[in-house]
């Protein structure tokens, strides 16, 4: 039975290619999985690379990771027609009926890319310092209006000439509240913080305390 007060999390996690989005699960899945009952689905167009990294990097058993190929435009598997994903997630329920967590990794878009509701219970998207400075202030609707923000890669920012301080202050500007988060995933930098917020939003506080 899901140890979640509220069914099987579906969380999307969303970004621009490179922002970090699949180390994200990577890190997500290594760290919760022994807790938590998780699978992934990942989406590329035309690959099913991300779902063969995680598989490599043994961030979870093969069988709970699954490769969706949307074949288009990454934020309409996503967003406009989620069908191939909702099938994948109905798949893993199937065979996992246990499941409390199941990750979906979105294709690299743009930073108007958003989740469907019906898709995703909450929503995390990732953007990467070494993307530029600027890039908080661009906003965009998952910028300012996911559940999440993480900002990743803040051990790059003396190689690309961003200032940590100025971009966390225009996140605080654009988010208007809404939390957020800064990375260093590959030194776990901050990972506790985002895994509280999953089981503080997801429901799964309870458990966590006991």
């Amino acid at each position: 039975m899901s140890k979640s007060l509220n069914g099987p999390l579906r969380i999307g996690i969303g970004g621009p290619v490179g922002s970090g989005k699949t180390t994200l699960c990577e890190m997500l899945l290594k760290a919760m999985r022994e807790r938590y009952s998780m699978a992934v689905v990942t989406n590329d167009i035309y690959t099913q690379e991300d779902a063969l990294i995680l598989s490599r990097v043994q961030a979870i058993s093969e069988d709970r990771i699954v490769g969706v190929e949307t074949g288009g435009c990454p934020h309409t598997a996503i967003r406009e027609d989620a069908s191939l994903n909702l099938a994948a997630i109905d798949d893993l329920n199937r065979k996992f009926p246990d499941l409390d967590i199941i990750l979906i990794e979105s294709g690299g878009d743009n930073l108007a890319a958003t989740f469907s509701p019906d898709l995703a219970d909450l929503t995390i998207y990732v953007i990467s310092v070494a993307q530029g400075e600027k890039i908080p202030r661009k906003g965009g609707p998952a910028i300012s209006r996911s559940d999440l923000l993480v900002v990743t890669h803040t051990d790059l920012a003396p190689y690309v000439g961003a200032s940590l301080e100025v971009m966390e202050s225009d996140t605080q500007k654009v988010r208007d509240g809404r939390p957020y988060v800064f990375t260093d995933l590959l030194r776990r930098e901050s990972l506790d913080q985002i895994i509280g917020f999953i089981e503080k939003h997801g429901g799964f506080v309870a458990e966590a305390a006991e």
